[in-house]
This record gives structure tokens, C-alpha cells and sequence, in this order.
């Protein structure tokens, strides 16, 4: 583990991606993580700079939170809407990705007869919050897309087309729906601004639900692509202190955000508004810790010194798909998205345990245990379609032999579940 200084680290060379980068990194020596993609992992030298932050605000919180934080908040801004082609003041910032779409959801003012769409592989947690704004008043009608993998681009597209004409608005009321661009599990690209522009030119409101494109999906230009609203984790790919997340809400739409969560004191009534009101609410609503947020700054620093958002994103999208058929060879099964057109850093490779045991809260534990107490390591595990799978996250301090450690890992893992769990084959 390195420390030292900004401005003397960045003055040297850059390490070598691969192994080379882990001293960079507060990982456990023994820690075998290809799993990024979960929590995401803050490189040492924004560890530092949040350190010394934290002694600036302790120096003088007042002082800090009164006159320093806000310069430093709107340069984080305006960093985050030059990666993603917005304007300063059509980003904001909030804690993570679900919080972010809950502002979103809970802004609309929903109607009896008004409807939402989710995917069946939307994130848990936002699936839950569909179901409660349809179980509490006015309960607007829930519909879901089914998507099953593997499956194409162009399968999804055309899949998607039916089941948008076949669900059409009702007369005078509004559709929402929420897309990712990234599925969480299966670890997949979605063609996201093909959808939203299908979703778009049938009148419906569309939320991407982004939290893993940040720092993973390269040329973001929302000015162009024009979702309704964007949100995306800033710690899972980007290299920020967790939790932050950027909220992206174009001025066409900042009406409907007449709250931030929980309601700021710059909160004024939708009636008596003079000025504009949406990134004031988000500039302060509540004391917490915001070094996270700050963090960002440092994260775009460190990434910019090793190379990059495209040379990141090469290495780890070039390990990502090399890893994944290395794995399925040790596992003796098949990746997911073979040709690699769903696959950006994440990749999905099927795990040998019978698709014919379903998932169980015993056996999630016993997977979670096996791998990170007994061999200290972990890539994420979940039931898809009738099968068991590993989304392996590849990052800039991996290197192809961590997938062959895995791999023999999950072998060994997988024989031993089988052992315990066969008895529910029978």
C-alpha cells in the first residue's frame, strides 16, 4: 500500500495495470476481489486526500461547512457534467443510486389509472419501491418487462417494441419507467438509449437507472441521448470514497423534482418560486459526511494519472472478456454473453451447481462464507433463468491468473454446496 502526496504522486510514472496497481489499493494481501462491481474500492491516494479533509473540517467545521464546502461541491459538479455531457447545474449529487431514483419516483404526482414499468431484472431495492407506490394511494398499475438471459441487443430491442405497443397510456394519464443501463445481475449492458428512445416516442417518462456507468460505460453524453433523468454510483467505478452518486436532471424536467430527500431548508413552494430551485435543495439538506462526495475530485485525479477513462476502460473490458472464457474453460460451463456484446467490465460465467436447487437464503450464506472465510475471495453469485451464475467485476489491479484462482476456488466451493445441498435434487 503507497501513500504519498498529490502532487508528488502524480508527477511520477503510472503503474502498469494488473498487479502492479494493488500496492495503490488497502486491499488485504490475501484478498482475491474480483468484485468490484458490488461496492467499488477507493484507491489510497483519495483515502488521503478524504483524510485530510476530514482534519480540515475538524480544524474548524464551521468554517468548513459555511464558506468551504460549496466552492468544493459545485468544482465536483462541474467535473462530473463534463463526463457526462450535462450542464453544471443539471447535476447534483446524493448517496447512492437508490436514493436518487426514490427522489425521482416519490416527486411524481401519481394518479389512479397512471402506470409504472420495471424490467424483472431491475435492482431489488427499486423494485420494492414500484411495489409500495402501488400499494399505498392511488396505487398506480405495475407492469414489468421479462428479460431472460443470454439474449441479444437486438432481441431485446425487438421484444421491447411489443411490449410498449402492447401496454399503451391511458387517455390522460402518464407512464414511468425504469431502465438500467448496466443490469446488476446478470452483470449486462442493456442498449439503454435504444429503449429510451423507444419509451420516449411512446410518451413515457424514463429514469436510467445507471449506478454502474460511471467510470465503466465510456462517452456518456446525456445532452445527446436525453433520458428524463440518470443516476449513477460514483464508488463502484469511479474510485470515490463510498457512497456518492451523481443525479442528472435536465432543466426540461426540474419541475418535477419540487423536494430533494429528506426536504431541504432551500425547499420553497412549487406556487412561489422566483428562481430556480432544484440544485439549491441538494446543496444542503441535512448534516452528514460529506467527504464522499468531495472524494470525487481526487477519484477523476487518481483515474486521469493512470491513464484515463478510456485507457481504464480498455484494459478492463479486453481482462473482462479474456477472464470469462478462461473461467467457463476451469468451470467447465459457458459465459453468459459469449460474443461479448453485452459485456463491458462485468462479466456473467455459469457456475457448476444444478440449476434445478433454487436460491434459498441458506445456500446464499453458504456461498458468501465458503468463498470469502475459507479462500478469501469473491466474485458475486445469483440464480438466473434456471441457473446458477458468477458476475466477476474485472478492474485495473486484476490480471487473467485471478480468474484461474477463482475459478479453481469456485470448482471446490461448488462441489462442496453440492455435497450439502444435493439432498433437495432428490
Amino acid at each position: 500500500m503507497t501513500t504519498s502526496s498529490h502532487s508528488d504522486l502524480f508527477k511520477q510514472t503510472p503503474p502498469a495495470f494488473g498487479h502492479e496497481v494493488l500496492k495503490y489499493f488497502a486491499f488485504d494481501p490475501e484478498y482475491l476481489n474480483l468484485n468490484s462491481g458490488s461496492y467499488g474500492s477507493t484507491p489510497v491516494p483519495v483515502l488521503d486526500a478524504v483524510q485530510k479533509l476530514t482534519m480540515q473540517i475538524e480544524a474548524n467545521p464551521d468554517l468548513f461547512h459555511r464558506l468551504e464546502f460549496q466552492p468544493l461541491l459545485l468544482d465536483v459538479r462541474r467535473r462530473l457534467a463534463q463526463l457526462i455531457g450535462a450542464d453544471v447545474d443539471e447535476v447534483v449529487l446524493v448517496s447512492n443510486a437508490s436514493l436518487g431514483i426514490n427522489t425521482v419516483l416519490r416527486n411524481f404526482e401519481w394518479e389512479e389509472g397512471d402506470t409504472l414499468i420495471s424490467f424483472n431484472t431491475t435492482y431489488g431495492s427499486i423494485n420494492q419501491t414500484v411495489k409500495y407506490l402501488h400499494d399505498v394511494r392511488p396505487h398506480p398499475t405495475v407492469k414489468q418487462f421479462q428479460l431472460l438471459f443470454p439474449t441479444t441487443h437486438k432481441d431485446i430491442i425487438a421484444s421491447f417494441k411489443e411490449f410498449i405497443a402492447a401496454n399503451p397510456i391511458a387517455e390522460g394519464k402518464k407512464s414511468v419507467i425504469v431502465i438500467d443501463s448496466i443490469v446488476s445481475n446478470p452483470g449486462v449492458l442493456l442498449p439503454w438509449k435504444e429503449l429510451a428512445n423507444i419509451s420516449r416516442e411512446a410518451g413515457i417518462w424514463t429514469i436510467i437507472d445507471a449506478a454502474h456507468s460511471i467510470g465503466q460505460e465510456t462517452n456518456i453524453n446525456l445532452s445527446e441521448s436525453q433520458p428524463d433523468f440518470w443516476i449513477s454510483n460514483c464508488h463502484k467505478w469511479l474510485s470515490a470514497k463510498r457512497t456518492a452518486a451523481v443525479l442528472y436532471v435536465p432543466k426540461r424536467n426540474q419541475h418535477i423534482i419540487k423536494s430533494s430527500i429528506p426536504t431541504s431548508h432551500a425547499y420553497v413552494s412549487p406556487g412561489d418560486r422566483k428562481d430556480a430551485n432544484f440544485v439549491i435543495q441538494f446543496e444542503w439538506n441535512g448534516t452528514i459526511d460529506y467527504t464522499p462526495y468531495l472524494s470525487i475530485a481526487s477519484a477523476i485525479d487518481f483515474r486521469n494519472w493512470v491513464g484515463g477513462e478510456h485507457k481504464i476502460n480498455d484494459y478492463c473490458h479486453d481482462l473482462a472478456v479474456k477472464g470469462g472464457k478462461r473461467l467457463a474453460e476451469i468451470l467447465g460451463t459457458r459465459v453468459m454473453d459469449p460474443e461479448g456484446d453485452l459485456t463491458l467490465n462485468m462479466v456473467n460465467v455459469e457456475l457448476p451447481f444444478p440449476g434445478s436447487i433454487a436460491p434459498t437464503p441458506e445456500i446464499d450464506i453458504k456461498f458468501k462464507e465458503k468463498m470469502l472465510y475459507t479462500y478469501k475471495a469473491y466474485s458475486a453469485h445469483f440464480y438466473h433463468n434456471g441457473r446458477w451464475w458468477t458476475r466477476c467485476s474485472a478492474q485495473i489491479w486484476n490480471e487473467l491468473e485471478d480468474f484461474e484462482k477463482l475459478g479453481k476456488f469456485w470448482v471446490i466451493v461448488c462441489a462442496e454446496m453440492l455435497e450439502e445441498f444435493g439432498k433437495q435434487l432428490s
